[in-house]
């Protein structure tokens, strides 16, 4: 059976956390590339900055991209996307790509 990859952080820099969500944000120059990632909660990004962005999927993905994509950056486009990919993102464009990830983990039981 192939060894497990270690896998970075989901983004560049967490912001916050606690029992409900984690917040991070993603910033990447020109050229610049993510470590390789698992999204193991369902998440919500917010595209902040810059023109252009691809996700280059891993084999392994079981999330709803599985084929490397590229797409315009829209500043203020917010996007859910379900737990279980496993990627790269890579920056394609000309400027710096910000975005701010918000995973949402279980809601509390009452």
């Amino acid at each position: 059976m192939p060894e497990e990859p270690d896998f970075g952080d989901v983004a560049t820099r967490l912001l916050f956390e606690n029992d409900r969500v984690r917040i991070w944000q993603m910033k990447l120059a020109p050229g610049e590339e993510s470590a390789l990632h698992r999204h193991e909660l369902d998440h919500v990004l917010i595209q902040i900055a810059g023109d252009r962005i691809a996700v280059v999927p891993d084999e392994r993905s079981q999330g709803p991209y599985q084929d490397y994509m590229e797409a315009d950056v829209k500043p203020g486009q917010t996007v859910f996307v379900p737990r279980g990919g496993v990627e790269t993102a890579r920056n394609v464009g000309a400027e710096t790509y910000r975005e701010i990830l918000v995973e949402l983990k279980a809601a509390p039981t009452v």
